[in-house]
């Protein structure tokens, strides 16, 4: 594990929690893993970020039994992004929009960033995040095409955090069809590829 890759994985960690800040900040709607750590975090005494590293931690936990490898970059992600989140989220350092043409830049600049992070962070091969791994799982488990299972999980989260209070809106709907193509589009142009990632893992069940 070079200083190289721990760059690359740290500024992917620090851009991909800015991105979500964005988003959220956008104050139009969150993604929706994000609607489901908001609505956790309105139920109980958790910041948004604390929430998500809880829900982290307990994927972390599933993808284990599951033999999911788990690599640093895997618990990095788990834990850092949710503790950069706070930090932005609750010492206003990107304030929340209350104009729609902002909110929606806002929404879009959060996907580029994001996209820009998962080059990062995915480049480093040093694991891939917990909510990925799960999707990984569950493939593997149902023997479902993976379009069917990260769609379910979405909608499953989204649901959940719908009820618990979660923000549904407009940013909802352009996360759910934007990120994608940004994403592609983005490393298109670093052409990167994350098939040719080889990554290092820690642990998993057949150690």
């Amino acid at each position: 594990m070079n200083l190289k890759r721990l760059f690359r994985l740290f500024m992917g960690i620090f851009l991909y929690a800015v991105g979500i800040v964005l988003s959220v900040q956008a104050n139009i709607g969150v993604a929706p893993w994000d609607a489901f750590h908001q609505g956790l975090a309105g139920i109980t005494s958790m910041t948004f970020g604390q929430a998500s590293i809880v829900v982290g931690l307990v994927i972390l936990i599933i993808n284990y039994t599951m033999d999911i490898k788990i690599g640093f970059g895997t618990i990095v992600n788990a834990v850092g992004i949710g503790y950069i989140i706070d930090i932005f989220m609750y010492n206003d350092i990107i304030p929340v929009s209350t104009n729609p043409i902002i909110s929606v830049l806002m929404i879009i600049g959060g996907m580029f960033l994001i996209a820009f992070a998962s080059y990062f962070y995915i480049g480093a091969g040093l694991g891939a995040g917990p909510r990925d791994g799960l999707m990984v799982g569950l493939v593997k488990k149902t023997n479902k095409r993976v379009g069917v299972v990260r769609s379910s999980i979405e909608l499953t989260v989204l649901l959940i955090g719908f009820i618990l209070g979660g923000q549904i809106g407009i940013g909802t709907l352009l996360l759910a069809i934007g990120i994608g193509p940004i994403m592609q589009f983005t490393f298109k142009w670093l052409s990167f590829s994350v098939e040719d990632v080889k990554h290092d893992y820690l642990l998993s069940k057949e150690v």
